[in-house]
């Protein structure tokens, strides 16, 4: 099984909605690893390992968000070493 990596920026209407929450609980049911944390700017940073399939599910889910959420934009980031740590099982970072 081939293990993939993501990293991404979720802006709009997705900090004190539940956002964060929201993407661990999905994380955690879907089986993939990884964090997400609030950003200065407004926005929702996300990183995540996992089967591709998984990974691919996993941010159907984040483009979705929780009903009070609107989710603007999902933009990819390069993974990098310092973005790579992805926890398992997924955590929600400060």
């Amino acid at each position: 099984m081939d293990v993939a990596d993501l990293h991404v920026e979720v802006s709009g209407m997705v900090q004190g909605v539940g956002f964060r929450w929201f993407t661990v609980q999905a994380a955690r049911r879907l089986g993939v690893g990884g964090w997400v944390r609030n950003r200065a700017d407004g926005t929702v940073e996300i990183v995540a390992s996992g089967t591709q399939a998984d990974l691919d599910r996993f941010l159907m889910v984040v483009r979705r968000g929780p009903s009070g959420a609107r989710v603007e934009r999902v933009r990819s980031l390069p993974v990098d070493a310092a973005s790579s740590d992805a926890a398992a099982p997924f955590e929600l970072r400060r």
